[in-house]
């Protein structure tokens, strides 16, 4: 059966980044780092940290409410809730069903997302998805984490690099020809290992033990997840502008995951870019995993660095190992 689908693009997005700031200054005094070489390998100079009360769900709140308002709707018309997150509030229930609840979304089916920092692209086409065979009317995609509560501040490989914070933004139906044109999602099982937090699950239930062998914290293999990134972040955006029927030339502005400024700068020379139409926070918010791409774009929209009819590619990539990107016309 051919189905005639609903065009489905971005009502309104918002963000939301806890107040407690950590500089390279403050890292300084906790481990053997020195802001110039924080901010010549990362291009991060400070990061938000949530307060010991703030979990997920509540980041996940404040940027919501932003991003309805900003839809013009209310949580009452929501159909659907995803969060993507790799740290959720509790293993279960999920972080979605605390923020639906919180919300006042009472006819809205709610469920996590779990592909680290691709996972806001994979909720998208989940929720483009829903809209396009005419599903649901309204979804709420949120990337929402708290990873000051999984970094180890005695690594200094690692602690440099995370921070707290979320972003959502409302899917629903758009004008013909508006809206996403196409998702390339991806995944390397074999590369799991290089980037994971341990402790916690089925394979190493929390103990005495797991907690002294610092399991519970993330683990990443920085130079090999680089080498990664730099190729994937590139391949994925060029399959979906070939996916989409646009070239590098259509693009307006790039959307990328905030991990590595070398790691942008690389996608931006790949796709031919000039760096004004690459949107970076990564020095204000470091890597905030799921949360990064909703962040950066919420804050585009505000500054007005996207206009109606933009040509925007989202692309990210993420544990997994996982990658995404996507197309739309806003």
């Amino acid at each position: 059966m051919i189905m005639n689908l609903i065009p489905a693009g971005i009502l309104g997005s918002g963000s939301y980044v806890p107040e407690r700031v950590l500089t390279n200054q403050d890292l300084e005094q906790m481990v053997e780092t020195n802001n110039e070489w924080i901010v010549t390998r990362t291009g991060i100079q400070e990061r938000r940290l949530a307060a010991e009360d703030q979990a997920s769900s509540d980041l996940a709140y404040q940027a919501s409410l932003k991003a309805l308002e900003r839809a013009g709707i209310s949580a009452e018309q929501l159909d659907l809730i995803i969060v993507a997150t790799v740290t959720p509030d509790m293993a279960f229930p999920s972080t979605a069903c605390i923020l639906q609840n919180r919300l006042g979304a009472t006819k809205a089916a709610a469920f996590d997302l779990s592909a680290a920092c691709s996972g806001f692209i994979y909720g998208l086409a989940n929720a483009a998805n829903f809209i396009a065979t005419g599903i649901y009317k309204y979804v709420l995609v949120v990337g929402a984490e708290c990873l000051s509560k999984i970094t180890d501040y005695t690594d200094r490989n690692t602690c440099i690099l995370f921070g707290d914070g979320a972003g959502a933004v409302v899917v629903g139906e758009v004008p013909q020809g508006r809206g996403f044109l196409s998702f390339e999602l991806g995944a390397d099982g074999s590369g799991g290992e290089l980037l994971k937090l341990e402790g916690g699950g089925s394979r190493y239930p929390s103990s005495i033990r797991s907690v002294e062998e610092k399991r519970h914290y993330i683990y990443m293999e920085g130079r090999e997840v680089y080498k990664f990134a730099v190729r994937i972040m590139g391949n994925a955006a060029e399959e979906a502008l070939r996916k989409a029927g646009k070239t590098k030339a259509d693009i307006d502005l790039l959307v990328p995951h905030q991990a590595n400024i070398r790691i942008i700068r690389s996608a931006v020379e790949r796709l031919e870019l000039p760096e004004e139409k690459c949107m970076i926070n990564l020095h204000r918010y470091g890597n905030v995993s799921a949360a990064s791409i909703p962040i950066a774009l919420a804050e585009a929209a505000e500054e007005g660095r996207i206009r109606e009819g933009d040509c925007i590619v989202l692309v990210g990539f993420g544990g997994g190992l996982t990658w995404g990107a996507s197309v739309l016309i806003w």
